[in-house]
């Protein structure tokens, strides 16, 4: 698949979750500005039980019994379901649910389902991360529960969606610690991290025709974790979340850190400071554009701790070196 193919079609599925969290999702975790750090969500989760009602973005769906035949076409609940120790569940993922490595990767597309494909394998419990087909209804009709988690729009609706995937594969308690141990991990590295005075600027790319996220947005959150100052905030007139700015507009603003989100995609510090104008950027002079994982940055499931942990490294370095 060509780099311009599989871009748009990142592009396209981003599109159609952020329409799809910002009808179910809950309210970010704080509404305080970018300049001030948002304080940590709580949230207690509870020992799974059958049969177990889970408030899904697509309604209450019922689980009646400990699912055997689990196939996941979201990468986010692929890489929940493995992180709790419900691997063994999964008979099938998605083509694009390429972590861990040991998931059993299918032919199934996860951008245009199909619900004979899916209901061929005889699942007991799909997961979905958005519905353009009309694939709920489908496999309800079926008689097959559907889980659909949209975009996580804040850590605490992360933490959320680990603790239904737990109570609905009955790995409550596993689900239970792996929140609470991220929890930890990005306490650790906020805590690791000199209060950022005056607070930088960022840019977070991701896709080399300059769409970025605002601080409304789950990765908008992790940055606001540390008290940033994000560009694209005052340049998201539609209030999407997910502004395409123009380059003149990041030459203007001049941000001190610039966070790749495209690296899958061939974009690096060295594509970034060929582009016209964008070597005398603050953060490309300084040696601040930070490759960041494709995979880990637009996702919001069991890696965001590797996500903040790198970040807080970059904030780290650039507190030290001001």
């Amino acid at each position: 698949m060509t780099r311009s193919i599989r871009l748009l079609l990142f592009l396209a599925l981003v599109a159609a979750i952020a329409g799809c969290g910002s009808e179910s999702s809950p309210p970010v975790v704080s509404g305080a500005p970018p300049s001030t750090r948002a304080p940590e969500p709580t949230m207690e989760v509870a020992e799974s039980s059958f049969p177990v009602e889970i408030a899904a973005d697509n309604g209450a769906v019922t689980v009646d019994a400990r699912p055997e035949r689990v196939v996941s076409l979201s990468t986010v609940s692929t890489e929940i379901l493995f992180a709790i120790g419900a691997g063994d569940q999964v008979i099938a993922v998605d083509s694009q649910s390429t972590y861990p490595a040991e998931a059993p990767v299918t032919d199934l597309s996860s951008y245009t389902p199909n619900i004979e494909a899916i209901a061929a394998l005889d699942p007991d419990l799909v997961f979905l991360s958005f519905d353009p087909t009309e694939v709920v209804d489908g496999l309800t009709a079926l008689g097959i529960p559907v889980i659909m988690h949209g975009t996580g729009m804040s850590l605490e609706h992360a933490y959320e969606q680990i603790a239904q995937t737990g109570a609905a594969t009955g790995h409550a308690d596993e689900a239970a610690a792996l929140v609470a141990s991220t929890r930890e991990r990005i306490r650790a590295a906020v805590a690791a991290t000199p209060e950022l005075d005056p607070a930088p600027s960022i840019y977070h790319e991701i896709s080399y025709d300059l769409w970025s996220a605002t601080s409304a947005t789950f990765i908008g959150q992790v940055y606001a974790l540390f008290g940033v100052d994000n560009i694209s905030d005052a340049a998201d007139d539609t209030g999407g979340g997910f502004p395409q700015l123009s380059a003149e507009y990041i030459l203007d603003a001049d941000p001190d850190l610039i966070f790749l989100g495209d690296v899958l995609y061939g974009e690096s510090a060295e594509t970034v400071a060929a582009r016209p104008g964008w070597s005398d950027l603050t953060a490309v002079r300084s040696g601040f554009v930070v490759e960041l994982d494709t995979d880990v940055a637009s996702r919001w499931g069991p890696r965001v701790g590797d996500l903040i942990e790198a970040v807080a490294a970059a904030f780290q370095e650039w507190s030290q070196r001001s």
